[in-house]
């Protein structure tokens, strides 16, 4: 591939939004990617968007951007349940596409997006809280066994938009039927970076509970049913030896996000500047032994969501010019999915459950 990549992103919004506040400053900061297409509901809003993220094409069709001959790679930030549609004819038109987790509403539809990427495409699924420096720094000095064994994990987060209220622009993710929901998007998130600090999970135990069935619209107090948890523990063993507890909290708190790991020799505690889900805020980390420095390829003035996306957007053009594969693709995310629902089988039935 010569020249810049060329980006379409689907689902650009100039008011609001994980394209706008997270993948634009990123792509933005790198020379080795161009934004050449955004589309948005409406040909209005998509001229908008094309003014505000410097793109010289604005689609009122997101379907017409995933087939456009000008778009090398693909990047969905639409609702969960638009995900497939896109996806799907981004793939069939030969695009690489970069995908906001979680990729599908279920597992059914996580299989077949993952079965229908074709050889030498490659399809992302957007983990980008693992590329964190705090993440990456803790990965390497469990892999380094400075730790020695990992024995016990304990991750605590929360995530907002499961509190007391809902969030006017953002009420479709109190519905489980969407997708979107406490236990795919804080817990899923937080999921992945677990497994890999302490490696896969072979079992696990849960209680994923409503504590508030109803709850009001922000703004304009009307009441809207929850089927979605905003409360998840989860007990698990990992094929590591190590053992891991998990609590998402839906809602804000005073505490921030923490996950701590005791080794046979020696422990480490990432733990976020600000209460959330570990992906959101920035981290800092500590241990009980010297903590690596990262040859870190993210440009300088990037902090916290928009720094993760650049990490992994530079080693998407690595990958893309080298032919290798170092990204989370659609086929770890239908792991992660599996794994969720295996979560939701054991907190249904009360029994353990193997993923």
């Amino acid at each position: 591939m010569t020249g810049p990549i060329r980006v379409g992103i689907v689902g650009a919004n100039p008011d609001r939004g994980w394209g706008r506040d997270a993948h634009l400053p990123a792509l933005r900061a790198l020379p080795q990617f161009s934004i050449a297409a955004v589309s948005a509901r409406t040909q209005e809003g998509a001229d908008r968007a094309a003014a505000a993220f410097g793109a010289p094409r604005g689609l009122g069709d997101s379907l017409e951007l995933a087939r456009d001959p000008d778009v090398d790679v693909v990047v969905v930030t639409v609702k969960v349940p638009e995900h497939r549609a896109v996806v799907l004819a981004a793939l069939a038109a030969g695009k690489h596409v970069y995908c906001e987790w979680p990729l599908g509403v279920d597992l059914a539809e996580a299989r077949e997006m993952a079965a229908a990427v074709p050889a030498g495409v490659h399809a992302v699924i957007g983990l980008q809280g693992l590329s964190a420096p705090a993440i990456r720094q803790a990965v390497r000095l469990v892999e380094d066994g400075a730790i020695g064994t990992p024995r016990v994990l304990r991750v605590f987060a929360t995530a907002a938009a499961w509190g007391e209220t809902a969030d006017p622009n953002a009420a479709y993710l109190q519905d489980r039927r969407n997708g979107a929901t406490l236990e795919t998007i804080g817990g899923g998130h937080t999921l992945a970076a677990i497994e890999a600090l302490v490696g896969p999970y072979v079992e696990v135990d849960a209680r994923n509970s409503i504590l508030r069935p109803k709850v009001p619209v922000a703004g304009t107090g009307e009441l809207v049913d929850r089927t979605s948890a905003d409360h998840m523990f989860v007990i698990g063993a990992h094929d590591s030896g190590c053992v891991s507890g998990l609590e998402v909290l839906g809602g804000t708190s005073t505490r921030p996000a923490l996950f701590e790991v005791q080794g046979s020799e020696g422990w480490l505690r990432v733990v976020g500047t600000v209460p959330g889900t570990y992906q959101i805020p920035r981290l800092a980390i500590e241990a009980s032994v010297p903590v690596p420095a990262l040859a870190d390829p993210v440009p300088p003035g990037l902090i916290g969501p928009p720094a993760n996306l650049a990490e992994v957007y530079t080693r998407l053009a690595g990958d893309l010019q080298a032919g290798t594969r170092t990204l989370p693709d659609f086929a770890a995310a239908v792991r992660l999915t599996a794994l969720l629902e295996a979560i939701d089988r054991a907190s249904a039935t009360g029994a353990r459950q193997a993923p």
